[in-house]
């Protein structure tokens, strides 16, 4: 049976809401500086690699990486702090990744009137290299993230919790993989001409209709009734 009633589940999600919005400001107010400091001429692309930067600021790169970490660390706590299984910690780091990832282009938006439209492009991650596409693209894995998250904590409250096998998790990894080498293919190009030229979205589409087909065949799945006769 279900530990947590669906209302409960709901307001536990709005304040895992309120954590991640409020999260997404303070990454929208550090990119905002960091911008001034690596972009001062602008954030257009193409654009200087951040890994050239000058040796006397190579330090400010460094410290960038470790506030990605940093970030992703505590998505992780908040997740394994909301969650009382790890079905449920694994959906509300989906959800509070997604809807942080969202509100973090939102508030750019209110900031600095920055994108102008989803189709611009932006560096996303420099963990393990550069990550860049399209904003439109993190914003449909975010979407897709928050689905399944939603999906997972309706069905643990109402005590029909989804099953995944061993082999639906490695293609979840798997399909990860391809998403992510989809975007760090155009991360080393961000300084070219021909930028968007290195990313293949098909590779990307790939890699998220996996993801969606494995969640959907997860959900329809039946579980097992075990009979006993006597």
């Amino acid at each position: 049976m279900s530990s947590e009633s669906p209302k409960a589940t709901f307001n536990r999600f709005l304040v895992a809401v309120l954590f991640a919005v409020a999260f997404a400001y303070i990454e929208s107010a550090v990119v905002v500086y960091l911008r001034v400091i690596f972009y001062p001429d602008g954030f257009t692309f193409p654009l200087k690699n951040l890994l050239d930067v000058d040796p006397a600021q190579s330090y400010l790169l460094l410290t960038e990486i470790g506030r990605e970490a940093a970030t992703l660390v505590l998505i992780l706590t908040a997740a394994y702090l909301f969650g009382r299984n790890r079905r449920r910690r694994f959906a509300y780091f989906l959800a509070i990744f997604a809807i942080w990832d969202i509100f973090y282009y939102l508030w750019l938006k209110v900031i600095l009137g920055w994108p102008a439209s989803i189709t611009d492009w932006d560096i996303l991650f420099l963990i393990p290299s550069i990550w860049a596409s399209a904003v439109l693209y993190p914003v449909i894995i975010s979407v897709i993230m928050l689905a399944f998250a939603a999906v997972v904590l309706y069905r643990d409250a109402i005590d029909k919790p989804i099953k995944v096998a061993s082999l639906d998790w490695l293609i979840f990894a798997v399909a990860a993989v391809v998403i992510v080498v989809s975007f760090c293919t155009a991360g080393p190009y961000i300084d070219k001409a021909d930028y968007k030229a290195h990313f293949y979205w098909p590779i990307f589409v790939l890699g998220a209709a996996t993801a969606v087909a494995t969640f959907t065949k997860c959900v329809l799945r039946r579980r097992k009734i075990i009979t006993y006769r006597y």
